[in-house]
């Protein structure tokens, strides 16, 4: 993907985003928006976002939040609020929907903390959201999620795990420690939003791999409940990334999802 860069200034900071179109040309294709994991960028996600554009007839938005691929860093010593995504959902998508023309609503489709800002988003300006794919999100923190969180730490530590990172972030120590430092803290085991679900109007995906290693199906179970018209899926033999654990089936439940959203 070749990228381009969005300028903005949230909260009186400025930023710099890195961004990609994908997918099809025109203003009459639908939007999807992608959103990436707590360890993500534009490119960890590889040809997903352009594969699924292509079988959905769509064009698709990738980009790295700030602190993430080759968007601004983290400055080293800044901890990520504890309502990190509310900021990112309120604050920092609408000024880079703003920036690059996005000026009708988008379908969402995020992953892990991603999926949780697409919520979230959804939550604070339904009028603006087509649709929401949470893969994989969370709403509130369970004790897998934080022993698995643990687990990277020391991996980071102790394996390659950083060099590996290093391939999809400019500044991998950015990327890593503000996802682990404030996952870690324990002001954020309080952290939910499931009261905040029950404000989406848009229809919504919800997809959860069985043996995913950061969250049980209490979390999908949760969006269900609080989103009545929630689509759930649970995807048998799928870890935290179903688009690399099981592709096809994702396409394939998205682009339904997307061609028939009323009847979900």
């Amino acid at each position: 993907m070749e990228s381009s860069y969005a300028d903005l200034v949230v909260a009186g900071r400025p930023q710099r985003l890195e961004y990609a179109w994908v997918g099809a040309p025109g203003a009459a294709a639908p939007v999807i928006a992608f959103l990436h994991e707590g360890l993500g960028s534009l490119a960890m996600w590889k040809a997903f976002p352009a594969t699924l554009c292509a079988a959905a007839g769509a064009r698709g938005l990738v980009f790295s939040r700030s602190g993430y691929g080759n968007s601004t860093p983290r400055p080293t010593t800044e901890k990520w609020p504890v309502d990190f995504m509310h900021v990112q959902a309120e604050r920092v998508l609408p000024a880079l929907f703003a920036k690059v023309g996005l000026d009708r609503p988008a379908w969402l489709y995020g992953h892990s903390d991603g999926g949780s800002i697409a919520l979230l988003y959804a939550a604070a300006f339904p009028e603006r959201v087509a649709g929401v794919v949470a893969v994989a999100a969370h709403v509130f923190v369970e004790d897998v999620s934080v022993a698995s969180i643990e687990a990277a730490r020391a991996a980071y530590v102790a394996t390659d795990l950083r060099q590996r990172l290093a391939r999809y972030h400019a500044n991998p120590d950015s990327a890593f420690h503000g996802w682990n430092d404030i996952w870690l803290d324990p002001a954020f085991r309080a952290w939910n939003i499931e009261d905040c679900l029950a404000r989406i109007r848009c229809p919504v995906l919800a997809v959860q791999g069985e043996d995913d290693e950061y969250g049980t199906m209490a979390q999908m179970d949760a969006i269900g409940r609080r989103v009545p018209q929630a689509r759930l899926l649970r995807l048998p033999a799928c870890g935290h990334s179903p688009h690399r654990d099981q592709p096809e089936r994702v396409i394939a439940a998205v682009v339904d999802f997307l061609r028939a959203p009323a009847l979900r």
